[in-house]
C-alpha cells in the first residue's frame, strides 16, 4: 500500500505542478495554483446530488456504514439501494437523475460516501483553476466557507483516489 500512496503523491505533484513547470523539470518542491489553499462548505443545496445522470461508488465498508446508519441489513440495502455497474457497486439513482439517497438533503449524510466526502477535492476539479472555476457556476459553496490548507486538499485527494484498494 505505501507504494499506491508514494505513487499517487507523485502523480498528484507532477499534475499540479504542469502549469508552473511547462518544459522545466517537475521538482519535489514545486507547489500547485491552490498551493495557498482553496474554500469550500458544503451548502447542502443539493445540486451535486439531483439532476443529471451519474454514478456514486460504494464500497463494502460504506455499504457497512450506511445500511447500519439506516437501520436494516447489508443485504436489504443492497436489494433497495444498489446496482451493479461493470462489476463496480453504486447507488441507485431515480430516472430524473436525482439520488436514490436525495430527499431535501442527503439522507445519509453522516455517512455518505467517500466520492460525496472528499468533493470537491478530486483531481479533475483541481488540475487546473479554470476547473475550479467551471465547477463555482454549479456548486454555491465554491470559494465559500473554510479554507482547506494544502495538506488537507492532498489528503482528500489520496482518499479518494485510494477509496476501492484493498
Amino acid at each position: 500500500m505505501g507504494w499506491k500512496r508514494n505513487y499517487l503523491s507523485e502523480i498528484n505533484n507532477k499534475m499540479d505542478c504542469r502549469e508552473q513547470t511547462k518544459d522545466k523539470e517537475v521538482g519535489a518542491d514545486c507547489k500547485p495554483w491552490y498551493k495557498k489553499g482553496l474554500r469550500f462548505e458544503c451548502q447542502r443545496c443539493g445540486k451535486c446530488c439531483r439532476g443529471e445522470p451519474g454514478v456514486v461508488w460504494v464500497n463494502g465498508k460504506e455499504i457497512k456504514d450506511i445500511s447500519r446508519f439506516l437501520g436494516m441489513t447489508e443485504e436489504m440495502f443492497a436489494k433497495k439501494y444498489l446496482r451493479n455497474i461493470y462489476g463496480r457497486i453504486s447507488l441507485v439513482e431515480y430516472g430524473n437523475g436525482d439520488c436514490v439517497m436525495y430527499n431535501n438533503g442527503c439522507v445519509i449524510y453522516e455517512v455518505r460516501p467517500c466520492q460525496c466526502r472528499t468533493f470537491p477535492f478530486w483531481s479533475s476539479n483541481i488540475k487546473e483553476k479554470n476547473e475550479w472555476e467551471k465547477l463555482k457556476g454549479q456548486c454555491p459553496g465554491i470559494d465559500k466557507g473554510r479554507l482547506h490548507n494544502l495538506k488537507t486538499i492532498r489528503k482528500n485527494l489520496i482518499v479518494y483516489e485510494n477509496r476501492f484498494a484493498g
